[in-house]
């Protein structure tokens, strides 16, 4: 988990680069750029907001031979050692963008290397380098008085509100690639930022484990346990599931399957699911691992707990007390109307919280 609340701008360095393609050539700054109190702020937010907005997915620098023959890992470690040498490390850093800027869909834009300091990870504090580009420009109007008009004229730049692309390489974890977040607000050239300039893949670490844990647990509770029981079954497994989850700092995977599988047969059907879908998630070996509470906590808010019926009513069930829909709600069978139906139990009405 990051708190970027009192992280500090450092250094940062401002360069431009073009498409290599198109043959627009890249502007690198000689120096470094003067922070003042004005825009220090702005910058900061402009930096940050996407990675306070998103689900923490983190990244590490990966080689197919070894990371010494890893350009941008060589760089970074460099900045790390060698904080005074940020901007000379900057325009290698920019020039080595450039380098990856030949796919026609690639624009233009501001590339910004900042050194930063006071970053919370882990509750630990390290610093770490932040590279961001800015890519799609707005119109705006710029107004200015001339006698006894008010004249205006059409100018482009760069909106504060939205970064284009970005990421946060944390200082530590280096001998095996850096802990890293990226950002990226346009899909279609994901490839050339993630592979092409960072080359990095998943990092494997508790966080993605639990995530690629829940998400296998959701589809086979998709695929197995609603085929053969029914939705209220298929959401009552995934809050067993989540819940499990969210009470144990440990995964067990014998506990798991001990307290969350309250239908014997479906444990060999979990079995050959996961002997056959694990590839798919990256957990063929997958038996034990420490949980991520964010992980769980994001887990959680993406799980539906709502059986819809073709009837157009909902019943949304309360995933913080499954026994509730264990205790209270019961589906059978009317003979007469040839109709399933649940029926449900209660004292009184509750009031909307809405």
């Amino acid at each position: 988990m990051i708190n970027l609340y009192s992280t500090q701008i450092e250094s940062l360095s401002i360069h431009r680069i073009g498409n290599k393609s198109r043959s627009e050539g890249a502007f690198i700054s000689k120096e470094r750029y003067a922070l003042n109190d004005e825009i220090t702020p702005l910058l900061k937010e402009f930096f940050f907001k996407p990675f306070r907005e998103k689900e923490e997915n983190y990244y590490q620098f990966v080689h197919e031979s070894d990371l010494e023959f890893h350009s941008l890992y060589n760089l970074i470690t460099s900045l790390f050692a060698n904080p005074a040498d940020s901007h000379k490390i900057s325009s290698e850093i920019a020039s080595l963008l450039y380098e990856q800027s030949s796919h026609p869909h690639i624009k233009a834009g501001e590339v910004y290397v900042a050194h930063l300091e006071n970053v919370m990870l882990d509750n630990e504090k390290v610093d770490a380098v932040g590279i961001f580009k800015s890519e799609l420009k707005q119109d705006f109007l710029q107004f200015e008085e001339a006698e006894s008009n008010l004249n205006m004229q059409l100018e482009q730049g760069v909106n504060l509100s939205k970064l284009d692309k970005g990421c946060l390489i944390f200082n530590k974890n280096g001998e095996n690639g850096y802990k890293i977040l990226s950002s990226d607000s346009n899909r279609y050239d994901t490839k050339y930022w993630l592979e092409n300039f960072l080359g990095v893949d998943m990092l494997a670490d508790e966080n993605f484990y639990t995530k690629k844990y829940l998400k296998f647990c959701q589809d086979f509770a998709k695929d197995v346990v609603l085929p053969a029981e029914d939705k209220k079954e298929e959401v009552m497994f995934m809050n067993r599931a989540v819940n499990h989850f969210a009470k144990n700092d440990e995964f067990v995977e014998q506990n798991f399957m001990n307290e969350v599988m309250e239908n014997p047969a479906l444990i060999p059907e979990f079995n050959n699911y996961k002997l056959e879908k694990a590839p798919k998630y990256k957990i063929e070996d997958l038996t034990s691992f420490p949980i991520a509470n964010t992980a769980v906590t994001a887990a959680r808010k993406k799980i539906k707990s709502v059986i819809e019926l073709d009837t157009h009513i909902q019943i949304k069930l309360d995933f913080i007390n499954p026994e509730s829909a264990e205790k209270f709600v019961e589906k059978g069978w009317d003979e007469e109307r040839q109709m399933y139906y649940y029926l449900v139990y209660f004292n009184k009405e509750q009031k909307s919280k809405a």
